[in-house]
Order: C-alpha cells, then sequence, then structure tokens
C-alpha cells in the first residue's frame, strides 16, 4: 500500500482554516477553488468532486474531528481505479497566527501513488494561494 505525505505551512489562523475543510460540501468555493471545480453532496456525508481537469470523484466522509481539526475521507468512485483510498486532512497551530496543513493518502494500486500525489501537490497550491493570508478574503 502506498502513503503519501505532503505538510504545508498557511499564513492563516488555524480556526479559519479549519472552517473551511470541515466544510465538506464547500470544498470548491472555500478551501480548494481552482483546484476543485464542482462539488455537490449526494447525501449528508457523500460528495461528487470535480477537479479542474474536469476528473469526477465520489467521496464518503468518514469523520470530522473538531478537537483534533482532522477529516477524513475515502475515494469510493474515480476513474483512476482505486482498489483502496484512504485520507485525512489536519490542521495544526504552528504559533504566530499561522497553521499547518497535513494531508495522508493511503492507496492501492502502488502504481497510483505518482499521479495522485501530483494532484496533491496541485491542490495544496491552491489550498494555499486560497487561504495564506495574500489575498484572503474573508
Amino acid at each position: 500500500m502506498a502513503t503519501i505525505i505532503r505538510t504545508i505551512s498557511i499564513d492563516n489562523d488555524p480556526s479559519t482554516v479549519w472552517d473551511a475543510l470541515r466544510d465538506f460540501g464547500a470544498l470548491h468555493r472555500r478551501f480548494a477553488p481552482g483546484f476543485i471545480a464542482d462539488c455537490r453532496m449526494e447525501t449528508s456525508d457523500v460528495r461528487v468532486v470535480t477537479f479542474f481537469s474536469g476528473a469526477v470523484a465520489t467521496e464518503q466522509l468518514i469523520d470530522i474531528d473538531d478537537d483534533r481539526r482532522r477529516l477524513a475521507y475515502s475515494i469510493v468512485d474515480s476513474a483512476l481505479n482505486l482498489t483502496h483510498h484512504n485520507a485525512a486532512a489536519q490542521v495544526g497551530d504552528t504559533g504566530n497566527g499561522r497553521a499547518s496543513f497535513t494531508w495522508t493518502v493511503d492507496l492501492l494500486p502502488d502504481e497510483c501513488a505518482a499521479p495522485v500525489g501530483r494532484l496533491m501537490d496541485a491542490g495544496l497550491a491552491a489550498i494555499r494561494a486560497n487561504l495564506d493570508r495574500v489575498g484572503f478574503d474573508s
């Protein structure tokens, strides 16, 4: 099983970053606009995400932990033909009003790690561009 872990620093208050992340149905508006073109809720815990490329994935919410500022989800359907996908996204406090964002993905087959890693990198760039205080519009 491949594991991909990415961490970035975001120049914004951790509570602001967490508030945007935990809004599971507003990924395209509040957290990663530009990377996510659309997000619609199928049920209260299943969202259909359309990426900037037009690719679509169905994601199942596993847990939202407000105390740890951690959200876990799983891709249950996508064009990548994953046989397993589990992800966790967590917001930390690095001090001085800055946040860290850690995104961990476990997936199968291993061959999907490289393309998923590239997608994660693009997503992190969009998240930072959206939430860094420079240009941030609350």
